[in-house]
């Protein structure tokens, strides 16, 4: 959507048609030229029209409106004055954000009746701007409790003008933001900013967007990238009240804790005759009515705390395939006909049918209950298809108020089949499957990351990507949420930039978006940064699809052709602005962690396989950590450092044990 560039042309196109005209024509032409004159921001350094928003917005609202004023200011030089309320007298030319009254009137052919979830609108006269969507929030409850519990963020359960003026940045003022922080924000400036009239309109399929980078959504901001998708359009999203937890959080984690001695018949009964359990492995007896109860029960307190949830969540807990319910209500619920899986209890594995109509008809009476005590309320539940539920159901069609998280792993291969299939069963086809049954579907899978991209390896399988996101939003996927992404930007960075784009509009042109993201970045090196990121996704592939080890995939050969590729780029932008070789210096850090961490890894192996004898292998790990160690916890790097410097560091460091 660029519409600066649009002006000249209308303009020259006017010119020719009135000079074929009467001079009765030529009135009604001229005065068709003035309602189509374009409309101007900025000129020569002045500010021409001030932004108004509305009355009492809520914070994240408002905080949009100052953000536009200082990226106008960024591109154009000049910042305009952010009003709130209707001003007296109204400005004659004017940014209006956020639907107000006085639009109708402005804009009298304009539709402001948003009718789909999330939708944005931007809309120029010739004199005014509307940016705008649809809003939906409760005055009452603005402020919602971040990971820590702590009171700290702002809500709305719609956030349409907020995304639809980063999509005004973003399109119409032409900014990017490539990675978090200055070196990723691209700015093109300009001495003029005027726009021909037009509109936009557009609402977003996938409504679940921040939890694709799952450490960094709304409440959770555990990584820098928070602000990044934000403004990227992720983090505001609408089907997961847009903060930490809401989603998934209640369910069945806690009730063998709370309710094992006063409810045992609560939990699933077991081949050996008890209702037994293990915290948060515990299944439960989807038969029983007083389960349906205290599930409700337990939505009510939910409700008490955060009133603006409109999700709960009862799917089963983890260890998918052990320990479910064969109590015979339940297993009535079974459709002999269903696929098999191989079921575990204590003490026995055996096949069995696969468990999707039992979990939907579970799924539909809580969905019914929902709905009778709350009949005036938008609430649904959700349930999760791991392992034995993730074949679709035979016999059971699930409420419109039921939403499936389906956990199938194919992020990265369209082909693959389902682990616990036993007739080789392609993950995506389980996956449109369940689609095809109307459920509102999620795709919501623990990523394995054979390409490292838990190791923050350069796991940046783009075309591959380009292709689930297709195939998700052509089967009615309303919602990703990716796990184990743990944010390394300077060896994952692009892929992170496309899957944000492609969240929200997933049928653009994934490549388009690519070329893009390497001209901004790097301009004058541009081929040379994709042919880089090119190499890194082939020799993923290869590395994946041939089952090769790390170090046998990243060679000297591929090294060799890694920087050489940068050297090429730096000696490209040696006399163009300093900013490129600022972000080719960023990429050259992650070649650098990739070939560090690579060898720890492989030196880790040798010394483990010596029973801690090769003394050599490990002092040349101990010299490697001290060159990553401030590499990680660099803040510009963006590495999430507690992950690598933490959780990875078990197995990657003879001494750790000695440390801890």
């Amino acid at each position: 959507m660029k519409h600066v560039m649009a002006i000249c042309g209308i303009g020259a196109a006017l010119l020719v048609v009135v000079a074929g005209c009467t001079s009765q024509e030529q009135a009604k032409q001229k005065d068709a030229e003035v309602q189509a004159a374009p409309l101007t921001l900025v000129e020569k350094g002045a500010s021409l029209a001030p932004i108004i928003v509305f009355s009492n917005a809520p914070p994240m609202t408002r905080k949009a409106a100052d953000e536009l004023a200082a990226y106008i200011e960024k591109v154009g030089g000049v910042k305009p004055q952010v009003i709130e309320g209707l001003p007296n007298p109204v400005p004659e030319r004017a940014i209006w954000v956020g639907y107000q009254p006085k639009l109708k009137e402005l804009f009298p052919k304009t539709d402001f009746d948003f009718k789909n979830p999330e939708e944005i609108l931007i809309a120029c006269d010739g004199k005014n701007l509307v940016i705008a969507g649809r809003d939906r929030w409760d005055p009452q409850h603005l402020v919602g409790k971040d990971r820590s519990k702590k009171p700290t963020v702002f809500l709305q359960q719609e956030y349409g003008t907020v995304n639809a003026v980063y999509t005004f940045i973003q399109d119409d003022l032409d900014v990017r933001w490539l990675w978090p922080g200055e070196t990723g924000e691209d700015i093109i400036r300009k001495e003029k900013i005027a726009f021909a009239p037009f509109e936009y309109r557009y609402h977003p399929q996938i409504r679940l967007r921040g939890a694709i980078l799952c450490q960094s959504v709304l409440g959770d901001n555990r990584t820098v990238s928070f602000d990044w998708g934000r403004l990227q359009r992720m983090n505001l999203d609408s089907s997961n009240t847009g903060h930490w937890g809401s989603t998934f959080e209640g369910g069945f984690s806690s009730w063998w804790d709370r309710f094992h001695v006063t409810h045992p018949e609560y939990f699933a009964f077991q081949p050996d005759g008890t209702r037994s359990g293990s915290g948060y492995y515990t299944k439960i007896c989807q038969s029983t009515p007083a389960v349906w109860d205290q599930w409700l029960d337990d939505v009510a307190k939910q409700l008490e705390e955060d009133p603006t949830m409109t999700m709960f969540y009862a799917g089963i807990n983890d260890g998918s395939t052990s320990g479910h319910c064969i109590c015979e209500k339940c297993r009535a619920w079974d459709v002999p006909e269903a696929k098999k899986r191989l079921l575990t209890w204590q003490g026995l594995c055996q096949e069995y049918v696969a468990l999707s109509d039992r979990d939907v008809r579970f799924a539909n009476i809580l969905a019914r209950k929902l709905r009778q005590r709350y009949p005036d309320k938008d609430y649904y539940v959700t349930i999760i298809g791991y392992g034995p539920i993730r074949p679709a159901p035979l016999k059971n069609k699930p409420d419109a108020n039921v939403i499936m998280l389906h956990v199938s792993n194919w992020f990265a291969g369209l082909g693959d089949s389902d682990p616990d299939s036993l007739d080789n069963e392609k993950a995506s086809q389980q996956f449109a499957d369940w689609a095809a049954t109307g459920v509102k579907i999620f795709y919501r899978p623990n990523l394995p990351g054979e390409g490292g991209l838990y190791k923050m390896l350069p796991d940046v399988p783009f075309g591959r990507a380009m292709e689930t996101f297709r195939y998700l939003a052509e089967h009615n996927c309303t919602g990703i949420s990716l796990d184990t992404i743990n944010e390394s930007w300077t060896t994952q960075g692009p892929l992170y930039y496309l899957m944000a784009h492609l969240a929200w509009n997933p049928f653009q042109d994934g490549y388009a978006i690519m070329d893009d993201y390497y001209r901004r970045g790097f301009g004058p090196a541009a081929g040379q940064l994709k042919a880089y990121w090119t190499l890194l996704e082939e020799t993923r592939n290869r590395m994946v699809d041939d089952k090769l080890t790390f170090p046998q995939a990243y060679n000297a050969a591929f090294y060799k052709r890694a920087a050489s590729l940068l050297d090429e780029a730096d000696a490209v932008v040696a006399k163009a602005p300093e900013i490129y070789r600022r972000r080719i210096a960023f990429v050259r850090v992650g070649l650098e962690f990739t070939r560090k961490m690579i060898e720890v890894r492989d030196l880790m192996a040798r010394y483990k396989n010596s029973k801690g004898e090769d003394k050599e292998a490990a002092d040349r790990v101990r010299a490697l950590w001290k060159e990553l160690e401030p590499i990680a916890k660099e803040k510009e790097n963006y590495f999430f450092a507690h992950y690598l410097l933490g959780e990875q560091r078990p197995g990657l460091d003879p001494d750790y044990n000695k440390k801890k």
